[in-house]
């Protein structure tokens, strides 16, 4: 549906009428398994010769729906489904990485992705090195024989730092490693990182795409344009027992990495995606244009009067003419600068937690891209895990609040703040 454009894809793209019913909305296919024609059948499934279905865990109807219109709206190649971000993150670098393996990554991303990547990932022996999505050029000295990917997220949370994605797909394809970004906060009616160059693009769906606070997902959009021949990727380009040494790669070309994540990291590690999360998924994209522009409108006032408020020490937001971010902001998302942003009170720590105490209309969550205005003191809650030095580093200061503003009436978002600050 490319001809299209993006308000219609948002509807449309992915969904037919149900042929056997007719229905107009996606049906939530509520089962485990797939019925097979015959035994030859069966088998021409599970040897990847003919796509179909086989078992939730792999892949579903409502959720193929889902992957297909999240891969249209990001101009991608191909999509994949799972259970939350974190479990896009974990299956994309299970394709790509072997014990031993590094990632370079910006320092500048989500305290629970920051955890993941130090904690977690070191079990299977992946290692992270941390660059700053500042500078790009302190990507470069971190790359090694080893490494096998650069990661960023296009708008940075929960700082709201937007990355030059153009200059980062530069240091990635020299270096010959795929550029994945994670595009949660800009949402593909902001930023479509592919059309800047990066090779793989990640969502937690539970935020902007669902928009709605209510079911978790994770989306990985694969651009079809990476080269993965290159003998530096085994599991996509060397024979592979699991399927009488098919060379993944040579089979299915610019889907490779899609499919290969689906038939070997999902089908082994298992964080399958209910049909009843991509169903709620899929209604909230069909509004995401809408919500995206009301989000980055309200943001835009809030933080201005924010800027404006003499309790107020610093306001972080990339919108704003003297930020630092403003020119990338003009250059990859004209459209808004997200609904994420940071500030700080003149009182520090001590008043960031009274001020989320005392909100009304704000929801104090550890959540964002919900249609309701959400507020959080990251040090002392999604980022408390990390050290004072490594909070400061990711944009989570001890000072620091955090906002996400919703598509509610500005002057009420602002009338609660004002009362929280009083």
């Amino acid at each position: 549906m490319a001809e299209y454009g993006f308000n219609t894809l948002a509807v449309h793209a992915g969904a037919q009428p149900d042929p056997a019913t007719g229905a107009r909305a996606t049906p939530i296919y509520q089962t485990t398994a797939f019925v097979f024609e015959d035994a030859d059948h069966a088998a021409a499934l599970f040897n990847l010769q003919v796509f179909g279905n086989v078992y939730t865990r792999l892949m579903n109807p409502t959720n193929a729906v889902l992957e297909e219109k999240v891969a249209a709206l990001e101009n991608g190649r191909a999509g994949l489904a799972c259970a939350s971000g974190h479990a896009a993150q974990l299956l994309t670098f299970h394709t790509l990485m072997s014990p031993g393996d590094e990632i370079v990554s910006a320092r500048q991303l989500y305290g629970g992705s920051i955890n993941q990547f130090n904690q977690s990932f070191a079990k299977f022996d992946w290692r992270v090195k941390w660059a700053d999505t500042t500078n790009p050029d302190s990507f470069k000295p971190l790359i090694t024989d080893r490494t096998k990917a650069i990661y960023a997220e296009s708008i940075a949370n929960p700082g709201g730092l937007i990355t030059d994605i153009e200059a980062l797909a530069k240091i990635a394809h020299d270096a010959g490693v795929p550029l994945i970004i994670d595009n949660t906060l800009a949402s593909p009616y902001l930023i479509r990182p592919i059309e800047w160059g990066a090779d793989i693009v990640l969502h937690s769906a539970t935020k902007f795409l669902g928009g709605h606070g209510n079911s978790m997902a994770g989306v990985i959009v694969d651009g079809g344009k990476f080269d993965w021949g290159s003998g530096k990727f085994p599991t996509l380009s060397e024979p592979n027992p699991s399927y009488h040494g098919m060379r993944m790669w040579e089979t299915f070309g610019d889907m490779a990495f899609a499919i290969t994540t689906r038939v070997f990291a999902l089908r082994d590690l298992g964080p399958a995606l209910s049909p009843m999360n991509a169903f709620l998924v899929l209604t909230g994209t069909e509004t995401l244009p809408l919500r995206m522009q009301r989000h980055c409108d309200n943001a835009m006032i809030v933080a201005k009067w924010l800027k404006a408020n003499p309790k107020v020490e610093w306001v972080n937001y990339a919108g704003l003419p003297d930020n630092a971010s403003y020119k990338l902001h003009q250059k990859y998302c004209p459209k808004g600068a997200g609904s994420v942003f940071t500030f700080g009170l003149k009182g520090g720590y001590e008043a960031g937690i009274k001020l989320v105490n005392s909100v009304k209309l704000f929801s104090h969550v550890a959540n964002i891209g919900d249609t309701r205005s959400l507020i959080i003191h990251p040090a002392s809650t999604t980022h408390r895990q990390l050290s004072d030095e490594d909070r400061a580093k990711a944009g989570a200061g001890n000072d620091v609040v955090r906002l996400s503003i919703g598509i509610e009436d500005t002057a009420d978002i602002i009338a609660d703040l004002e009362q929280a600050l009083a």
